[in-house]
């Protein structure tokens, strides 16, 4: 699939906001037919009539509502070229401290629902030689501290990703990962208290730049994006020298915790603006 959307049909989960919606606009208007999926119904229709797509309420946790998703999309246009899996969510804090359900409910959206929803897709990526782009993280190559149910999905999904897309090769059926670090939107920016401040030592990336990502996935079917270069840089640094972790930690964290309080700043600033 090399060039232009047009005429395609990409489904996109996650699509009420951030990556996921920035995604769906990007494909859109390269001229893809998109259907967006998420749990809240208003804004993913109002984003479905500006793009000319459909909407499909979807809860990506319910394997009912994963083949609901499925037929929903075959049914409206005929064939599926381009399945984004982008739905996720997180639970912050010590592991040992964590809500069970939480845990459950990360590996539920971020690993199980994507492995779920490429499997009822399949055999209509097989027909039309598509490709699967999983939306995984950073977070996915180095670990994490105080996100550990978040760091063990995104490997997971990176190990599904990679697997796959090797059996799937001679049927011309892609899959590959974007693995972005920090993203400016709700995910991480409403959740300030609770994310930790070595994240936030790390260069921001806009939703657009993730989208792009996708997009660029979908063309060349590169087996992975990751970025930016130097996070990166930084978490294979710790993969092939874990003890470099816990010598540059203190000074992340420091530099990340200045850095959350601006970002805290401008939070107050924007809520006291008329």
């Amino acid at each position: 699939m090399t060039g232009s959307l047009s005429g395609k049909v990409a489904i996109v989960t996650g699509a009420s906001s951030g990556v996921g919606e920035a995604t769906a606009r990007l494909f859109a208007q390269h001229g893809a037919h998109v259907v967006v999926a998420a749990r809240t119904a208003d804004k993913i229709e109002a984003l479905a009539k500006q793009i000319d797509g459909l909407a499909v309420a979807t809860d990506v946790t319910r394997v009912a509502d994963l083949e609901a998703l499925i037929a929903k999309t075959v049914a409206a246009y005929g064939r599926i070229d381009v399945l984004v899996n982008n739905a996720g969510t997180n639970t912050r804090g010590d592991f040992a401290t964590l809500d069970p359900a939480g845990i459950a409910a990360i590996v539920d959206t971020n690993l199980k629902a994507p492995m779920l929803l490429t499997r009822f897709a399949m055999e209509y990526l097989v027909a039309s030689r598509g490709v699967v782009v999983n939306v995984a993280s950073i977070a996915g190559h180095v670990p994490l501290p105080g996100e550990s149910p978040y760091c063990a999905s995104k490997w997971g999904l990176r190990g599904f990703t990679f697997a796959v897309n090797e059996e799937m090769r001679a049927r011309g059926v892609s899959l590959c990962a974007v693995s972005p670090g920090p993203i400016s939107t709700p995910f991480v920016l409403d959740d300030l208290d609770n994310t930790p401040d070595l994240v936030f030592s790390q260069p921001f990336l806009t939703a657009e730049d993730v989208a792009g990502a996708v997009l660029a996935c979908t063309q060349d079917r590169k087996r992975e994006r990751a970025m930016p270069a130097s996070t990166l840089f930084l978490a294979r640094l710790v993969q092939w020298a874990p003890w470099l972790q816990q010598w540059v930690r203190p000074a992340l964290e420091k530099k990340g915790a200045r850095i959350k309080e601006e970002w805290r700043a401008k939070a107050k600033a924007g809520r006291a603006s008329p």
